[in-house]
């Protein structure tokens, strides 16, 4: 039985991983990411309902858009497949199962999969434009009062330790606020701390605080390479421009992913061993 759960989990990934892939297209063009139908970017067609379907269409399709032909770019089949194979690493990892599954394995799994959602969106836009959309971050806030929200009933947790968390998000967003009216542009820093905030309530102080030294650590290296080849070509870089051409909020989303897992990993395999 627990081989069709994992099945369902796998599609309900792969689902969410279509999404990702249209979310992270259409958003920071401003374009409708519920009402509107889906289409091929090349030909504007719209997609029929057999063109939905998450990793089969692609292969029934031979990587080829129905309509018009053309090729379609092979990481929409890629990032549907890893997450789908995401979605079933962290059910696994919390012990979803079917003999255990209650409401509140459901809850705790729901909520992962909105984190995920915030997470690999965020990534995928600053990768892609090098920018922390402001509506992905205000879905982050907002996912995140609700976990809160729910930790202090179900599980009574302090509520002092959200609540400072709380006021953390009021005055970042507060100085967004004043920032936006000032110089009419939306601020990488405070999209970057906002994001570290949600981080810490969804994974953890510890996990966050890793997270951030590991890209802190990429910056250096990537400045480090800089510098290296800096010897073997004329045109230099300044160590603020690579800063501002480096996608912090992309690799502390792959950071903190990748350090969450390895710790669920650490726990699951000391619970093995103790038993």
């Amino acid at each position: 039985m627990n081989i069709f759960l994992y099945i369902i989990i796998f599609i309900i990934g792969s689902l969410f991983g279509s999404f990702f892939t249209l979310a992270v297209y259409r958003i920071p063009k401003k374009q409708d990411i519920i009402h509107t139908h889906s289409y091929c970017p090349n030909c504007n067609h719209k997609l029929g309902l057999l063109d939905l379907f998450p990793i089969i269409s692609y292969i029934a399709l031979r990587g080829r858009c129905r309509y018009c032909k053309e090729k379609i770019r092979p990481r929409y089949f890629i990032l549907e497949i890893l997450s789908g194979t995401l979605f079933i690493l962290f059910a696994y990892l919390m012990g979803i199962r079917f003999e255990t599954l209650t409401v509140l394995n459901i809850i705790d799994f729901s909520f992962i999969a909105l984190y995920l959602t915030f997470i690999i969106l965020l990534a995928g836009i600053d990768k892609e434009n090098r920018k922390i959309d402001k509506g992905v971050s205000i879905y982050g806030i907002i996912i995140s009062i609700m976990y809160m929200t729910y930790l202090c009933i179900v599980d009574e947790t302090n509520i002092y330790r959200y609540a400072i968390y709380l006021i953390i998000y009021i005055i970042i967003l507060l100085f967004d606020t004043v920032t936006l009216k000032r110089f009419a542009k939306n601020s990488y820093l405070t999209g970057i701390l906002l994001m570290i905030i949600t981080m810490a309530i969804f994974t953890s102080e510890i996990i966050t605080s890793f997270s951030i030294i590991i890209t802190v650590l990429g910056i250096c290296i990537c400045i480090l390479i800089n510098k290296l080849k800096e010897k073997k070509k004329r045109q230099k870089k300044s160590d603020k421009q690579i800063i501002k051409e480096f996608s912090i909020g992309f690799y502390l989303c792959i950071s903190n992913v990748t350090i969450l897992l390895l710790t669920l990993f650490n726990n699951y395999f000391i619970q093995f061993i103790n038993k």
